[in-house]
Parts: C-alpha cells; structure tokens; sequence
C-alpha cells in the first residue's frame, strides 16, 4: 500500500425510531472514516531482505468487519481496495447523449454526515421525548421552516465526501449548556436532567484503538533490534490461534518461495532438468515465464532428451532443422524484442519427432480425403510442398490440389507429352516431359515462364540444386567451407544420353521460350542451347539413357541404362568417376554428403555403395531376387524395393542387412521412408511398416487395383492410386484435423526449401564474374565416336527374366506390373526428397558454358522415347 492510499473504517448506517402515532425509521450514513496513515520507509527497503514489504494481502485481510460496544458496526477497508469499490459505486450507466438517473439523484446532492459533525451535532442536541434517541442528524435545506416531526432522511447519495465543520440549524432546540467536544471520540455530555444520557454513532473500543495507534506502533517496532523483533513476533504467533495462522501461511508461503531455477549455474540446472521425463519438462515449462524460458532455450536439455529417447539421428539432420529454424525467424524478424525468447530448435525438433512417432504409429483413425484426380491416367509424379499436392501424369497434364479441402486449385497445362519429372521450390515448379522440353512454372498463378529446349529425348529425371555450406579441398591439400552454387540450377537427365545444367529463373527475371514451345508442329530438339542466357552446362559421357541423378553442392551423380555410375562436377562439368560394377541397366541412385557415398540399384539385384573419395565399391548388397528399382535414405537407414515383392533395410556405414519388410505379393511400384515407418505401395494394398523392428503396423489402402506413388511430410501423407480404371487421391492427417505449429515436417535429406536467403544467394556479382572465371572449362571432345542407339527400352517390352513392363513413356500409357522411378524428379528413389530435393547449391549467373555436341547417332522414327537427332549444318547430332 503507497503513503497516499490510507485505511479507512466505513461505518454502518445508524438507524433512529420515533414513534408517534406512526413508527418512522431514520437511516443517517457516514463518510468513510480516514485512519492515520503509516509512516513511509525511512530509506528505500531492498526486496531481498524485506519480501513482504510489498506482499499482496488476501481479501480476507483487506476488508473486514468489525463491531462496536452498544452494537454500531463498521466494516475495515485497505487503502487498496476500498478507494476502488468507492470509485466503483460512483460509476453510473451512461453512452453517447444520455445517462441513466438514480431513482434517488435530486438536483440538489445529499452530502454524508461526517463522523466529527455527527459528534459535533450530537452535542448540540436534546430531545423532547424521553422515547426519542437521537443517534444521527441529517442534512436540510436552510431555507425549511423548523419542522414540527422530524424530517424523513432522504437516501444518500454516494457522492464526494465532504465533511461540514458548521452544524445547520436544527429541527428541534439546541440543549444549553452543552460543551464542545475535545476530539473525535468523546462521549456526548448530558444536556439537563430531564435528557436521557445519549450515545454517540460509534463507541471507541481496543480495535478502534489499535488502529489509531498502529502508525505509531510500526514506528517503534521498526527501531527495535532484529532479535528483538523476532521475539516479539514469535511470541505475538505462539499466542496466534490455527484460523491466524493459516492466514499468514498463505501469505508467507508464495511470498518466501524460492525459485531455484533462476538462482543456479545453467550447468546445474540442465543437469536437474535433464532427469526429468518430456511430460514433466511440458508441465515446468508452465510454471512461469522465467521456467518456460529457461526450459525453452536449453539445447543441451533437449539435445540429451533427443538421444535418450532414441530420435536423435545425427548426420548433421538436427543441425539442418537448426538452421532452416533460425533462417526462418531471421525472415520473420523473430523474436519481438518484448516477447519471451523463442525456443531452440533442438526443443521443436523433439516435438516434431514425438508427434511422428506417436501419431503415425499410433493413431488409428486419422483423418482421410478421398478425390478423383486426372481421370483414369497414370500419376507419374506426386509432391507435397509448402501445402499443396502437386500431381503430374501421363496425361500431359499437371495439377495442384488443397490437401486440406481436394480442390483442384490450378491445371498447369503446356506439355505436349506426358510429365515424368518434376521438382518444386518455394512457389517455382521444374517439369520434365516426353516431349523433350524443361518447363518452369510460377506456382502463384499458374503461368509458364520458361521453357528450356535443347534435349533430343524424354527428360526423365531432374533436381533443383540450390545453394549449400560444402567443405572443399583446395590445391594446397587444406579443406575450406565454400558455397556451392553461386545461385539456384536445375539439373536434367534425358535418354539421349546426356545431362544439362541450367539456371533456375528467379521470381521477375525475363522470360525465355525456346524454339517450338508453342508450336506442336516445332521441334523443341531443333533449339540451339547457345541462345538460351539459363543453358550453362552439356554433360557428356553416358552410352544409354540416363536414368536416374542425385545433386548436391557441386557434386551430381547419374545412373544409366549403361550399367555404370557417374559423378561429376557441376560448376565445370568435369567427370569425376565413372563406377562401374553393376553388371546390368541402373534405375535408382541416392547421394549421401555427410558420409561422400552414393548408392546404386540395378536390375542385377543388387544395390552398391560408393566411396565418393576414391571412386571404390564399399558394399555390394546382395539378397534381392529381382530388379532393384526404388532407393531411399535417411541418417540412419538405405531402403531398397524391388520387383520381388519386398523392400530391405540396410545400415549405410556397414551395409548389414537390418530388416527384410515381406508382405506384399507384387512388385512394389512406389515407397517412402524415415527413421520411424516406411510406406510401399503394391499390388492393391498400402502398407505402413515400423521399420526398426520390420512389422506391419497397418493397410492403409486396402481393395484397389494398384498404387501409383505414395509421399508423406510431417503430418501429412498422399498416394496416388487407381480404382476402378480411375486415378484418385487419398490424403490422411495424422494432425488429428487440427493446426499444429508445433508440427514440423523434416526435409528428406536435410534439405529444405527456404534455408537460403535470396541475398546470400546473390552475393557479390564482382566476386561470382571472377570465380566463374578460374573454373576450368572442360570442353567435349568433337571426335567422340558415334555409339549405337539402345532399342532395349522402348514401351512395353518385357525385360528377360522380369514379367514386368517398362512402361515410362510412350503412346500406350501402360504402366503394367511396375513402373519404375515413377516418383518423378530424379526419377531414382522413391522418396519424395529426389524429386523434390531443395540442395542449397548454385553456379555463378556468368559461369562459363562447356559447348558441346552429342556424338553422332543413326538415323531413326521421331518417337518420344528414342533419341531424336537435329541436324547442324547438314550433320546429324
């Protein structure tokens, strides 16, 4: 309580009866008596050794009743509280032009009798009738006559308080003789013999009393010695009965409290956090905002809640989370400056997991979409970014559908050929078609903005490489961190046998529409990549279809129907390795940066792992007995599928085989991986397995006839399937149907899709001009001599040994038994993360172009799934 805001005792009205002929009742109310204010500190206490000093007092202790010899009551009030209700009981109903009148509001304001004029006109006062007692004299106007009864008192009005040390006149005659009182207190003195002995409205008791003099009693308290203060109030407690005592615990007890959180060395505190389980760690976090704080920022704590829980997975996936959380605040201009500190990432990490963990496995009824989507195509590629499912199929077509709602949102359509690849990042989309061109779409409005001509056959598989943090050797043998690429590219892998690097176009920078892209009757073959300003490499090597590709930094690996793995270089286009081994066609490659490996998977049955340093085969992963198709990889586990019907679980570091998932009774056409569940997709069923034990946890897709691809994010997951000879999408939220912002879906790969910024991106124009400068140009050599066309792969042939059809491209739209890479984007795993891989990578905007030339083919029909040759300068290429 403040020096200005003083205790008050707020009387009860005293009632007068005087009975005539009729009984009338007089109620007088007083002013609220004010009580002598306590003296302020001597010197500023400090809150360490005075807690109590500024204690909120129960309501109990902050107005309470009190009552008076010969029956008067008062009610106490703390300064606090009861200048608060006074000011409330003043507030009258009112709005704009109008307010509400009090039945009993005159014009002319009834004033309080304060407690002095009230002992002041009881002195003067005598009565007429031995019957009468006169306990109050109310207020009349002065210009009344005297009246012969005495006035019926009006009802007050709870207006200022004003005290009037002038008595008006009075209705009765004044007694004579009567002596003014000495103080506030005294007793009315006897007005004559024939008067009664009257009382005035409040007789002073101990209570009264003591208040007065509490002023004075703090005061001498506060100049005792401690000791003696101690003994003064142990002894004032010891006398205190359990009601009292209770009442001072409830305020001690908070008051006193200690939080032993914000008191300790943050060591300690993480290590006596760290014993507690997440359920208890959720409920501290709530005790208050310095817990929550506390708790909130420790990234040790979550970092050994993450391990002991077994959902840590290294390989640099938390620091990845990390980053992409911290680049996200640091666009969102987080954290307010008034706001508690945000969490560490390492805490939202663990709830993602947690929710993955515990709704995917365990939820059994989440919430399920089901709704038609390209008639009765094939999906040949699905994504899920940023919200939106993006389904392309051999329709020509591309659509974008709400997963929240199954609207088709738009119908991105331009292709001549069915769309085979694809990736997206942010509100851009890369397409790759039959009919040989690489089309950039703005998601935002649907619109086609580029179109990249230059293959001479099916673009079959592609990635988005953007820029990333990579450790680099230089010439001296000493390892530095550089970025790689300078800006965002796309990588394209085709079945004439080649890759392309080119520029991805950034938001407003000028379009560009190659020779034929808008014309059925052009040849997009025909364009010359020399005009195109995004075109920046030519990569040459490969004697058959390119398959499958992996991108990352400067580092890309393809696959080809060749048999062999190549890595190359993709600021010079340099071949780094040719690996061979692989004793028939390569469908599938992954790329795992953190260990330098790659993994191939090939019709041989067989899946081999790549020492990235040397060019060596590590592991060669036997146990297929069929084509191997589909691979995915996470921290912690290489997952092959294969047209045997059954998917294996391999450890990437020792390629020991973990798990064998078998129950599907077909070849599996498409499947997505993490560290806790995989999902296949076969012969009419799709299955969630637990892929740390290999069990089945559930069918979700029971009684079709085939599944085309499946992608899951966060609390998210879609398949593509077909019933009835009709394609539809089924979508499920594991969220329970409720947003989650707790919920962060991790990046296949660590790879998100908003972890650069664009400036970073740009950098300094000078410096990229002058590194794309020193990069060694590796030139194709004119002489290459020319390899014969592989007819091997054409629509619908049936492979030896293999009842299943290759159906990838071509008029007949079959997908048969299997359909191989039918993910899309790279078009060599299964996971979602190869199509739609946001690698942070780039090359500098005016990087040096390699000019090649493909080697010279035979002639052959202009199909979209053979090699189609241009001619320069009357020669075939």
């Amino acid at each position: 309580m403040s020096p200005l805001q003083r205790p008050s005792l707020v009387l009860a009205p005293s009632v007068s009866t005087t009975k005539v002929v009729t009984t009338t009742t007089t109620t007088t109310t007083y002013a609220p008596i004010p009580l002598p204010p306590l003296p302020p500190p001597s010197s500023p206490k400090d809150p360490k050794h005075y807690p109590l000093l500024k204690a909120n007092l129960p309501r109990s202790l902050r107005q309470f009743s009190l009552s008076f010899p010969g029956g008067s009551r008062a009610t106490f009030r703390d300064g606090e509280d009861g200048e608060d209700e006074m000011q409330n009981e003043d507030e009258i109903a009112s709005g704009k032009g109008w307010h509400m009148v009090r039945r009993d509001e005159t014009s002319e304001q009834t004033k309080f009798v304060g407690l002095q004029e009230a002992v002041e006109r009881f002195g003067k006062k005598r009565s007429h009738s031995t019957d009468v007692i006169m306990e109050g004299v109310e207020e009349v106007a002065m210009n009344s006559p005297p009246p012969r009864k005495k006035p019926r008192a009006s009802h007050p009005h709870p207006g200022p308080i004003s005290i009037n040390t002038a008595a008006p006149p009075s209705p009765l005659p004044s007694p004579t003789g009567s002596p003014p009182p000495q103080s506030v207190w005294p007793s009315a003195p006897p007005s004559g013999a024939s008067s009664p002995q009257l009382q005035g409205p409040i007789q002073p008791d101990l209570s009264l009393t003591t208040l007065l003099t509490l002023p004075v009693l703090l005061s001498h308290f506060n100049s005792l010695p401690p000791q003696l203060q101690s003994h003064i109030l142990l002894t004032f407690l010891r006398h205190s009965p359990l009601p009292v005592l209770r009442t001072l615990h409830s305020v001690l007890t908070p008051t006193l409290a200690r939080d032993f959180l914000t008191l300790l060395p943050r060591e300690l505190v993480s290590q006596i956090l760290s014993y507690l389980p997440f359920s208890s760690l959720t409920r501290a976090s709530r005790v208050s905002k310095s817990w929550r704080a506390i708790i909130d920022s420790d990234p040790v704590l979550w970092q050994e809640l993450l391990k002991t829980t077994k959902i840590w997975y290294g390989g640099d996936s938390e620091q990845a989370f990390s980053r992409y959380i911290f680049s996200r605040r640091r666009r969102a201009n987080l954290p307010a400056p008034t706001s508690l500190p945000l969490p560490h990432p390492y805490k939202m990490l663990f709830q993602s997991r947690h929710l993955t963990r515990t709704a995917w496995l365990h939820n059994p009824n989440p919430k399920r979409l089901t709704f038609p989507a390209h008639g009765n195509s094939v999906v040949t590629c699905l994504l899920f970014s940023h919200g939106r499912i993006i389904s392309a199929s051999d329709d020509h077509s591309i659509h974008v559908y709400s997963p929240i709602t199954g609207q088709l949102v738009r119908s991105l359509d331009g292709h001549q050929g069915g769309v085979w690849a694809l990736a997206a990042t942010k509100n851009t989309l890369v397409s790759g078609s039959t009919d040989r061109t690489v089309r950039i779409w703005d998601l935002t409005t649907g619109r086609c903005t580029h179109v990249f001509g230059g293959h001479t056959s099916t673009v079959r598989c592609l990635a988005i490489v953007k820029p990333e943090w990579i450790d680099m050797t230089n010439d001296e043998g000493v390892t530095v961190r550089e970025k790689w690429p300078k800006r965002s590219v796309i990588v394209t892998g085709s079945r004439d046998h080649s890759l392309r690097v080119w520029a991805l176009p950034k938001p407003g920078d000028e379009e560009y529409r190659c020779y034929g892209a808008d014309d059925a009757d052009a040849d997009p073959a025909d364009e010359d990549v020399d005009e195109n300003p995004y075109h920046k490499l030519h990569l040459e090597g490969h004697e058959h279809a390119v398959r499958a590709l992996a991108a990352r930094g400067r580092t890309l690996v393809s696959g080809s129907y060749d048999c062999s793995v190549r890595t190359w270089d993709i600021i010079t286009g340099e071949t780094k390795f040719v690996l061979t081994g692989h004793t028939q066609k390569v469908y599938s490659v992954v790329y795992d940066p953190i260990r330098n490996q790659a993994c191939s998977g090939s019709m041989d049955s067989t899946v081999r792992v790549w020492n990235l340093n040397n060019g060596q085969c590590m592991h060669t992963l036997t146990g297929h007995g069929s084509l191997v198709g589909l691979l995915g990889l996470s921290p912690s586990y290489l997952v092959s599928a294969a047209a045997d019907s059954t998917l294996r679980v391999w450890d990437p570091d020792t390629g020991e085989a973990r798990q064998t998932l078998a129950a599907h009774n077909g070849a599996i056409t498409c499947f997505q991986h993490d560290e806790f569940k995989v999902l296949s997709g076969s012969d009419g069923t799709l299955k969630m397995w637990d892929i740390r034990d290999g069990s089945v946890v559930r069918d979700l897709l029971t009684g079709i006839t085939g599944v085309w691809q499946v992608v899951f994010e966060g609390r998210w997951c879609v398949a593509a399937s077909n019933r009835m000879d009709s394609t539809v999408l089924d979508v499920w939220d594991f969220g329970h149907g409720e947003p989650d912002d707790e919920w962060i879906g991790e990046a296949a790969g660590g790879l998100y899709d908003d972890d650069t910024d664009d400036e970073d991106e740009d950098g300094d124009q000078a410096d990229v001009d002058a590194m794309d400068q020193d990069l060694e140009v590796i030139a194709s050599d004119p002489d290459i001599p020319e390899v014969d066309v592989d007819h091997d792969s054409e629509p619908g042939e049936v492979e030896s040994e293999r009842e299943f059809w290759d159906a990838e491209e071509g008029e007949t739209k079959l997908m048969g038994r299997l359909n191989w890479g039918g993910k899309g984007g790279a078009g060599q795993s299964s996971r979602p993360a190869h199509r739609t891989r946001k690698e942070a990578l780039n090359i500098g905007s005016q990087g040096t172009s390699v000019l090649s030339r493909l080697p010279p083919l035979p002639a052959n029909d202009d199909t979209p799934s053979r090699p189609r040759m241009k001619s320069v300068n009357g020669r075939r290429r």
